[in-house]
């Protein structure tokens, strides 16, 4: 039995959502290894339930694990090693906005969706980043992109060059919750 799948088999077993959080890292740099399409399924049919605002559900998801389609993406921005890249998209033509204030909600689903994905990939010991800095310009032309499709982020996966980080360093990295967190109205802390 290969080691990614023994380490994938003995990660599927008792680790709650907190610890898995945890787990997952951003990783810049991967190794040259193809995620199986079975891990690549997985990953993506968890993006496929993510909530989105009243269910529009406006994903659209380029996956990009060819050479050049690859190259095409470096062009926007680098992919850091990474063997599959998800150029994640947004349906603009059924747009759920807040009449208060004209918010969209497209930007907040297109999160969601990346999140799953991301904890998806950490659950299988893939390793992910989300880049929200690239030229969608770019992304656009190089791979055909309708005007009404926005290209809103990219996420690179593969397997770590490095490893993955220590789950404890949220301990270190993170604010604390009375930083972040308040009770009943807004309240500066001192």
């Amino acid at each position: 039995m290969s080691v990614r799948l023994l380490l994938r088999r003995l990660s599927m077993f008792e680790m709650d959502f907190l610890q898995l959080a945890k787990m997952r890292c951003t990783t810049r740099g991967f190794d040259a290894t193809p995620i199986p399409q079975e891990d690549l399924d997985y990953i993506l049919s968890v993006g496929r339930v993510a909530p989105t605002a009243c269910n529009r559900q406006p994903q659209r998801i380029i996956v990009a694990r060819q050479p050049e389609s690859i190259a095409k993406v470096e062009k926007a921005y680098k992919t850091f090693g990474s063997p599959c890249i998800l150029i994640v998209c947004r349906d603009r033509r059924d747009e759920l906005i807040r009449p208060f204030d004209n918010k969209c909600s497209g930007d907040l689903d297109i999160g969601i969706v990346c999140d799953h994905i991301m904890l998806a990939a950490r659950e299988r010991n893939i390793g992910s980043v989300m880049v929200g800095l690239f030229d969608p310009g770019i992304i656009r032309t190089e791979f055909d992109i309708p005007d009404y499709i926005e290209p809103t982020a990219l996420l690179m996966l593969g397997y770590p060059a490095n490893g993955f980080l220590s789950s404890e360093r949220h301990e270190t990295t993170r604010k604390h919750l009375t930083d972040t967190v308040m009770y009943e109205r807004y309240k500066e802390n001192a």
